[in-house]
């Protein structure tokens, strides 16, 4: 019998409840990525899921995902080193929205018009603002205490159609597209997202919270191809995702355009498509 590990945080030891069926199905056992009493060689399959809190330490995790090893962590470690330093859109052959890295000893670019400040490692829209001109200052003051804290920083111009029309985010299982879904605005205008403490060292924007924030999407067929053009690069160089969710917005042309690629440790929201947890386990399997 095929012995499966779910890997979570320690704020979360019996994982997210959006993944409960899906593990179920597996018979998958609940494990703390960063305890040391883990053997995590004792495992058939490790499944990255909700370990929330690897952010401030990625190194550490990249360390766990290649200990872990290359037959057994799903998604690959090489992948999730990759993917867990958003940098990534540097590398990616895609339509994506233009973006500036600030690193710590880099000068603090000047702004025009209004812009996405986020660190390059962050999860749940930490650190992340969006500031108009009239509060380029705030944007500069977010930089420098993302670059002072030995992080690079990003800055994207704001695509102002996301206000209106939100993201699209297709979620992909096994390599092939299982459901889409809808993602309202989460930045306001002029502020740095305010955070809530949900979970024991999980902290996230207060309205990543908002039970209405995701819902059922449709995608048309220009989305479509270009989710399904990222996958296919990622499989090429690290071998079939197991999950990836491609957040993508309109961009000033109205094309989509690659906002995000999660493929370490994205919410999939199975529980607003039917049979989703079902093709996750199965997707599990067939790794």
């Amino acid at each position: 019998m095929t012995r499966i590990a779910i890997a979570t945080c320690a704020g979360l030891p019996e994982g997210f409840e959006d993944d409960h069926e899906a593990v179920a199905l597996l018979g998958g056992e609940y494990a703390v990525w960063n305890d040391p009493h883990v053997d995590w060689h004792g495992f058939d399959r490790v499944l990255i899921r909700s370990t929330w809190d690897y952010t401030p330490s990625r190194a550490e995790f990249v360390r766990w995902a290649h200990s872990v090893g290359a037959g057994r962590l799903l998604n690959a470690p090489a992948l999730v080193e990759w993917n867990s330093d958003k940098t990534y859109l540097s590398d990616i052959d895609a339509p994506t929205v233009p973006t500036q890295f600030v690193g710590p000893t880099d000068a603090v670019p000047r702004f025009e018009g209004e812009v996405v400040v986020k660190p390059t490692v962050s999860a749940g829209a930490v650190d992340t603002g969006r500031f108009g001109p009239s509060h380029h200052d705030q944007a500069r003051a977010l930089v420098r205490r993302i670059t002072d804290s030995g992080r690079t920083a990003m800055i994207q111009p704001y695509l102002h159609r996301i206000g209106t029309e939100g993201e699209t985010a297709l979620v992909f299982l096994g390599g092939e597209l299982s459901h889409v879904l809808h993602k309202k605005p989460v930045l306001r205008p002029n502020e740095t997202a305010p955070l809530v403490q949900a979970a024991d060292a999980i902290v996230a924007a207060a309205a990543m919270f908002d039970p209405d924030l995701v819902t059922a999407g449709q995608a048309d067929a220009a989305q479509i191809a270009l989710a399904n053009r990222v996958v296919e690069q990622v499989a090429d160089r690290f071998g079939v995702p197991t999950f990836a969710r491609v957040d993508l917005v309109p961009g000033p042309d109205s094309e989509p355009t690659l906002l995000e690629l999660e493929a370490v440790e994205p919410c999939l929201y199975l529980d607003l498509a039917p049979g989703a947890a079902a093709r996750l386990a199965d997707a599990v399997l067939r790794s």
